[in-house]
């Protein structure tokens, strides 16, 4: 199916987050082969591929769209981390955190693949995210971002897990394209 309307319209959440939450939950009964994992000098194809399965079908496309060089300098900076949700040996998720700001984390990616949701590892993900948050030195601040072109659950799970909302921007952004197979595509810039 064809979008008749290349743009889409999306209101972004800022959250902030400014004391520490409490000890994280346990991993979900029954997910057994979990492994959260630091990921050491990641390579950008890894990173895409975690973009790209969490993000699809959110209109997750900046990355796709974006210099390699920027990407790489990104994923290489010593204050930015990239965490990997592994369940049975295959990957359900990811977060990045990022403290290049001082006193400050942003959690500038997170989510779980298609296939990884509905297994209660959400809560337990985003806990573990501001665990590892919160570790950084002179912590003051969390802050995270969502959109409504996101999952309809991510805000609720964001506030859940402590963080406030404290703007709010509305925006218009080329939207993927729909073949007539309804294999999406990035639009031609």
């Amino acid at each position: 199916m064809r979008r008749s309307d290349p743009l889409l319209e999306y209101t972004i959440t800022f959250l902030e987050m400014t004391s520490p939450p409490g000890a994280p939950p346990p991993p979900p009964s029954g997910a057994g082969g979990l492994a959260l994992i630091r990921a050491k000098e990641p390579p950008r194809r890894w990173f895409l591929h975690l973009y790209q399965s969490v993000g699809a079908g959110h209109e997750w496309t900046d990355w796709l769209r974006a210099d390699p060089a920027e990407l790489d300098a990104f994923l290489q900076n010593p204050s930015v981390a990239l965490y990997s949700l592994i369940l049975d040996g295959w990957s359900g998720g990811f977060f990045v955190l990022d403290w290049r700001v001082e006193g400050v984390c942003d959690l500038a990616y997170f989510g779980l693949a298609p296939e990884a949701q509905g297994r209660g590892l959400a809560r337990w993900l985003l806990a573990e995210a501001l665990r590892a948050g919160w570790e950084g030195r002179g912590m003051r601040r969390m802050t995270v971002q969502t959109n409504t072109l996101d999952h309809p659950r991510a805000l609720p799970l964001y506030q859940r897990g402590g963080f406030t909302p404290y703007a709010q921007e509305t925006r218009r952004r080329a939207a993927r394209q729909a073949n007539e197979t309804g294999e999406t595509h990035l639009p031609k810039a």
